[in-house]
């Protein structure tokens, strides 16, 4: 398979059966943009692989702790070769190998194919410090706010059972937490809220930034 189809063929295996993994096991992604650790991959792993009674540090099933970048390395990951890494395997299986299990949803194409990349480019533990420029001049429903639900909220706050029975995986139930001040009070760890994303460290500043804007110019769906 030549190099540059490998991430297109990637993102086809995540949703396809895993017998058709046995073909590329000897193929890398193609190395394009640094993933960022902290930025890009550790909020993967804490909003679908810690909800209560999984991977979080009290719970700890099977053993496995996965809140992180120590501990993530630690279970499964082998750096430079996504295919390799048990943590990699267990996202593209079928069955009762499958994680996150029901009733919590599987990961999307799109964050199974951060989690490659990043292995591939070494799994560093990358903090990727904010250059100082935060533009919330734009802020929209759809371009800002939902990707980071998407990626630091909605593994527990999505699907059939969301954590608290709170669903943040639409407009609707974003806009309905924006309103009453809980949504930017715990994204903010301010005293008095429940601090999300749940066992982690605070969203970046510009994300709750971004957020902060958007529910004062109405949390409008844009």
């Amino acid at each position: 398979m030549a190099k540059n189809k490998i991430l297109s063929y990637l993102v086809y295996l995540s949703t396809s059966a895993l017998l058709l993994f046995s073909a590329c096991t000897q193929e890398q992604v193609v190395n394009v943009n640094p993933v960022c650790f902290e930025k890009d991959v550790l909020p993967i792993f804490i909003s679908n692989c810690t909800q209560s009674g999984c991977h979080n540090s009290i719970d700890r099933e099977e053993g496995i702790e996965l809140t992180s970048y120590a501990s993530i390395v630690s279970n499964g990951i082998a750096p430079g070769d996504y295919a390799a890494s048990k943590l990699y395997q267990v996202l593209i299986a079928v069955g009762e190998e499958l994680m996150p299990q029901k009733p919590y949803n599987k990961l999307s194409a799109e964050q199974i194919t951060t989690i490659a990349l990043w292995i591939d480019q070494g799994a560093k533990n990358t903090t990727c410090a904010s250059t100082g420029n935060c533009d919330v001049s734009k802020v929209t429903y759809a371009k800002t706010v939902k990707p980071i639900m998407d990626r630091s909220c909605n593994g527990c706050h999505a699907g059939s059972a969301p954590s608290g029975n709170i669903n943040l995986s639409n407009y609707t139930g974003v806009k309905k937490y924006a309103l009453d001040g809980s949504l930017f009070g715990s994204i903010n760890h301010d005293a008095g809220f429940v601090r999300m994303p749940d066992g982690a460290s605070k969203l970046p500043s510009c994300e709750i930034s971004s957020i902060k804007e958007w529910i004062r110019l109405g949390a409008l769906n844009n």
